[in-house]
């Protein structure tokens, strides 16, 4: 088989040595590690198509990886059968920025293209594409793709989902399902590429996707608001929402036991305050239309907050230096928390009205079953979006018996605390392998079926992605 893989994707397109393999094994984290036969690079379509029906003659899995940014361990490449360990399917080589169509607001690009990459094509196209997260620099619009990636924007832009146009899949028996026309309408029956999104590779392997730009906001503004717990920035928000409700492009709470960690591990950041607030809101307004005075209008709402008691203290940026300097220490809590200790990081969403009282629910979780831990909060609040972790010292951590079931018991408290209020523990960093028994357990039955009998019509071998989001005894 290697030699036919060879004669697919030629020498840059094939590793095969294990030391160079090594970082394809392994998630970003170094928390789990698999194995396979060869990390294989395709440069086209054609040749993705090629290995994938190879792997379906051979029987052998494809393990789809993108910026391998993700926390689920959807990566990471493990087979149930050793004499059937796949392959690892990296699209880096699939790079290219098809065209960008400015009028029509479409841009057409290989799954491989990294976000930043992205961003500068449409910037110097005088368009934006409105997805922003820490890892954009290495993320590639494949993987964000099958996770549905989410980010600060979501509140205005929604998430990945609601940025697709068309895709181009190679289906599991490497047939090519081209999906790229990209109409604002089209009534010809079910949109099949929406199966595809969210689906982490276990339906086929993106290879190319219509993108929707949006206009560039050159005029904003941008506000470090302290705020004495969730509810009053619920409050704030709804105050803002009143009167610039359309402007919204981020609003974020993190606490402050999550910002210290930030001041701690990364360097060159600035807080705008000489004591990092209990609860800080981040909150970014954006228009296309330069003569709307956002600065005005920001100052105004936070004004009318701090009179009334809903915030303790604010700082609007007055230089797009500063507003950068806000946000760089925003996207900087992965690399401080990587560096801190071992984090069980919750992903889950509820109303946006339901923040506060979920965060006091798992508040309480967390202060009678898991005293050891240091918790903190990073939460798109304009989405409900809440990543609510559990810091672990790496000493108790090693002392663990069995840390994957640890994980699982802090991960079902506070998933089981998210339920209470209608929510759901995966928002936008995907299942994977790590909740695959989560989404079994919580997931309506009637809809985890219908999720069984979708996987089974379109991959009936179960080598695509085997072991993401479904548990292998359902398939």
């Amino acid at each position: 088989m290697i030699e036919t893989l060879h004669s697919i994707v030629g020498d840059k397109g094939l590793i095969t040595d294990p030391a160079e393999m090594e970082p394809w094994l392994t998630d970003w984290r170094q928390r789990r590690r698999g194995h396979a036969l060869a990390v294989v690079q395709p440069a086209s379509t054609q040749e993705v198509a090629a290995v994938v029906a190879l792997c379906a003659a051979e029987g052998q899995p494809v393990f789809p990886v993108g910026g391998n940014t993700g926390l689920c361990f959807g990566a990471v490449p493990e087979s149930d059968r050793s004499d059937k360990p796949g392959i690892v399917l990296s699209l880096r080589r699939l790079n290219r920025i098809r065209t960008i169509d400015r009028a029509t607001g479409i841009a057409t690009v290989d799954a491989g293209v990294v976000l930043g990459d992205l961003h500068s094509a449409a910037t110097e196209a005088g368009r934006q594409f409105p997805l922003h997260l820490g890892s954009e620099g290495s993320a590639q619009i494949g993987g964000l793709i099958s996770t549905n990636a989410g980010g600060t924007g979501v509140v205005r832009y929604g998430p990945m989902r609601d940025l697709v146009a068309g895709l181009e899949v190679v289906l599991p028996d490497g047939r090519v399902l081209a999906d790229l026309a990209a109409l604002r309408k089209d009534n010809t029956g079910y949109m099949l590429r929406h199966l595809f999104i969210g689906a982490e590779g276990s339906l086929g392997i993106i290879t190319g996707a219509a993108l929707r730009l949006h206009p560039q906001t050159p005029n904003t503004a941008h506000a470090w608001v302290s705020v004495a717990d969730p509810a009053a920035a619920v409050a704030l928000l709804a105050s803002l929402q009143d009167r610039a409700g359309s402007y919204i492009q981020a609003f974020e709470l993190i606490s402050a036991s999550q910002f210290e960690l930030v001041r701690r591990h990364v360097e060159r950041v600035r807080f705008p305050f000489a004591e990092i607030p209990a609860w800080s809101a981040l909150i970014e307004l954006g228009s296309e239309d330069t003569t709307t005075n956002l600065q005005v209008i920001l100052e105004e709402v936070v004004g009318a907050s701090l009179e009334n008691g809903e915030s303790v203290d604010a700082v609007v940026a007055t230089s797009e230096q500063q507003a950068a300097e806000f946000w760089h220490v925003r996207h900087s809590v992965s690399e401080a928390n990587k560096k801190e200790g071992i984090g069980i990081v919750h992903d889950v969403a509820v109303r946006s009205s339901d923040v506060a009282p979920f965060i006091a629910a798992a508040d309480t979780v967390a202060a009678e079953r898991y005293p050891q831990a240091v918790t903190q909060v990073v939460c798109h609040l304009g989405d409900g979006n809440v990543h609510y972790i559990l810091m672990f010292q790496r000493d108790f951590w090693a002392s663990l018996p069995d840390q994957d079931a640890f994980a699982l018991e802090v991960e079902r408290d506070i998933h089981d605390a998210a339920a209470r209020f209608g929510g759901t523990f995966s928002a936008e960093h995907g299942v994977g392998r790590k909740l695959t028994e989560e989404l079994e357990r919580l997931a309506d039955p009637l809809r985890y079926e219908l999720m069984n009998k979708i996987k089974t019509l379109f991959d009936p071998q179960n080598l695509m992605n085997p072991g993401v989001l479904l548990a292998p005894k359902a398939v």
